[in-house]
């Protein structure tokens, strides 16, 4: 079993930036690939970002490319999703994923999820 918990969401302007976390439980954390996916209001649940458990990929929607950046510390069992440029459509939860050994977009191929942290951006 993994654990996930996700912190830094918040409100913030359009044009600003959020930082956020997610830190894993157990001692496994290098062999999954770790993903960021975001829910709005009547939306289906989208993926964001990823980072490869081999520490070689990164992978990013079209619509966060170029905004976001994902990056994880294995030694911390920990992966960030740093959000510049934000803008009101960014509004959604956010949520943390682990997929073990794994390189999905879709949420059906990931195994854990965190509980979600909001970010709201307002115009």
């Amino acid at each position: 079993q993994v654990q996930l918990v996700e912190s830094g969401g918040g409100l913030v302007q359009a044009g600003g930036s959020l930082r956020l976390s997610c830190t894993a439980s157990g001692r496994t954390f290098s062999r999954y690939t770790m993903g960021w996916f975001r829910q709005a209001p009547g939306k289906e649940r989208e993926f964001v970002a990823a980072f490869s458990w081999s520490g070689s990929s990164t992978y990013y929607a079209d619509s966060v490319k170029g905004r976001f950046t994902i990056s994880r510390k294995n030694a911390e069992n920990t992966v960030y999703l740093q959000m510049n440029s934000l803008k009101p459509e960014d509004t959604a939860v956010y949520y943390c994923a682990a997929d073990r050994y794994g390189s999905g977009r879709k949420p059906g191929e990931y195994d854990y999820w965190g509980q979600g942290t909001q970010v709201t951006v307002s115009s």
